[in-house]
């Protein structure tokens, strides 16, 4: 038998996530492949740094979290097109996660208003959410 979980239990674990990477997280958009793991070095541009809302991510429910507040950045880094995003702690450079940045509807791990970038334009990011599903 595959272990599963209750919901409690599932929530707790992506409640811990918002906890370890704590309050004022960073969020860079960046060009490229993502690196092999959080632990890589960084890898492509940054097109866009936001400074998440101190409470970044809704409490855990039905074994998912979704964002909380509004992450954007008012003025672009850089130009290019978006491919992965990494989210590090307040520090920004520790990194704690990564993954997909696509358009809104587009199946990315992170979904944004525009994956085109230039520099000095706004950007909204539309969606992030966590699932701890069991198998």
């Amino acid at each position: 038998m595959t272990l599963q979980y209750s919901t409690t239990v599932r929530n707790a674990k992506l409640d811990a996530v918002e906890t370890a990477i704590g309050t004022s997280a960073v969020l860079k958009i960046r060009t490229g492949a993502a690196p092999g793991n959080c632990a890589a070095a960084d890898s492509g541009t940054v097109l866009a740094t936001a400074n998440l809302p101190s409470d970044w991510m809704a409490a855990a429910s039905g074994g998912s979290k979704a964002k909380s507040g509004t992450w954007e950045d008012l003025s672009a880094d850089n130009n290019g097109t978006a491919a992965h995003f990494r989210l590090y702690a307040s520090d920004g450079t520790t990194c704690h996660a990564q993954g997909t940045v696509t358009l809104t509807g587009g199946g990315g791990d992170l979904t944004v208003d525009s994956t085109s970038f230039t520099a000095g334009q706004a950007f909204t990011v539309t969606s992030f959410t966590l699932t701890a599903g069991n198998p």
